[in-house]
């Protein structure tokens, strides 16, 4: 096994002499506080499943995982999970983004991660030619990993699949094949879109939405040209798979660098992931969804958004400075039907030029001729 502590790993464009020597990187955060409940039980499975599936395919991958203003008081996160052996095929860098980083942001008291201005400190650190952002509860489907592994992936596109959510009494002792199983056979929940649901069927879905009145408002709102346009414009929105999209969303590294990666706004997580496929459909990027077996499982856990008690979130929303779904709606209509970037980040996005530690675990894949 090889460690290495580096630190200032700045994102850059390849240059055709030199391919990255990843074909794909993964990029999530955390920070290990126990969030949630049975944290690192979910980080190990979800670790786990990558050690698994990169030797099961003969697929070297690199896990970008950004350790965000750990506690002080609990072990790094590259102190409790599972590391990579020497017939493993999966790099781990875990990169530690310390609490003075953290707290020059607006709400840090508030918020102990910035789940998506982490990313985008993963993102500028990944050396893969495509990069995956994803979360650390989730145990990747054998279907998911073999389509990854037979890199067919594009430049101007972006892949989504469906999120699976499972009990959270999951079988933590066994296998990863076994926990595979319990999930593909315990699944509370599936959200998202997949490949065979059609963009006729988008449309139509979108209009059984709306009210008689909404869609005559929708024909007549400013600012959006013709009606036609306008409604055009409306249901591009609907068709993008929104639903649980900050747990798997995979572009090429350019395509990344084209959207500035996600915006970094420093409040609540909720619905930036969203933005980030707004921002890349309006510069032309297309959308790929995935088959329905090509899914993530997610663990089920206390805070948990999707499955959390709606009272309960009533008193969670006061807490957390938050971006309300109307606003994000608008702003996916202006750069929609206007087809321009969203001018919100830094050239700097992700502390590029920060130097932070770096701990590397694994071996350096050999980069073959057509990579």
């Amino acid at each position: 096994m090889r460690q290495i502590q580096t630190a200032n790993l700045a994102m850059s464009r390849s240059s055709s002499a030199s391919a990255p020597p990843f074909y794909l990187s993964i990029v999530a955060t955390s920070r290990n506080d126990n969030h949630g409940g049975d944290m690192i039980q979910r980080m190990t499975l979800f670790v786990n499943g990558l050690l698994y599936h990169t030797k099961k395919y003969r697929f070297p991958v690199e896990l970008i995982l950004v350790d965000w203003n750990p506690p002080a008081d609990r072990p790094l996160l590259k102190d409790v999970l599972p590391l990579p052996q020497a017939d493993d095929l999966l790099t781990i860098k875990l990169v530690v983004v310390p609490a003075a980083v953290h707290n020059r942001l607006r709400h840090a008291d508030k918020l102990p991660l910035f789940q998506m201005i982490a990313k985008n400190v993963g993102i500028r650190r990944a050396t893969g030619q495509y990069v995956l952002c994803t979360n650390v509860d989730l145990l990747f489907s054998a279907p998911l990993f073999k389509f990854l592994a037979q890199r067919q992936l594009a430049p101007g596109k972006y892949y989504r699949c469906l999120r699976a959510d499972v009990p959270r009494a999951i079988p933590y002792e066994k296998s990863v094949p076994e926990l595979l199983h319990f999930c593909q056979s315990n699944v509370l929940q599936r959200l998202g879109k997949h490949k065979y649901f059609s963009p006729i069927f988008h449309t139509l879905y979108g209009i059984l939405l709306l009210t008689v009145g909404q869609v005559f408002r929708w024909w007549r709102e400013p600012g959006l040209g013709t009606s036609r346009q306008a409604f055009a414009t409306k249901m591009q929105l609907i068709r993008l798979d929104t639903d649980a999209c900050g747990d798997f969303t995979l572009m090429h590294r350019t395509d990344w660098e084209d959207i500035m990666g996600y915006a970094e706004l420093e409040g609540y997580s909720i619905h930036i992931d969203s933005i980030a496929l707004m921002a890349a459909t309006a510069l032309g990027k297309q959308q790929v969804t995935l088959p329905p077996d090509h899914c993530t499982y997610h663990v089920s856990h206390d805070d948990g958004w999707v499955l959390a008690d709606p009272v309960q979130k009533l008193f969670k929303d006061l807490d957390r400075p938050m971006l309300d779904w109307s606003t994000v709606r608008q702003l996916g209509i202006h750069l929609l039907t206007q087809r321009i970037p969203l001018q919100v980040n830094k050239p700097t996005w992700g502390f590029a030029g920060e130097d932070f530690s770096t701990f590397s675990y694994g071996n350096q894949p050999v980069v073959s001729p057509h990579e």
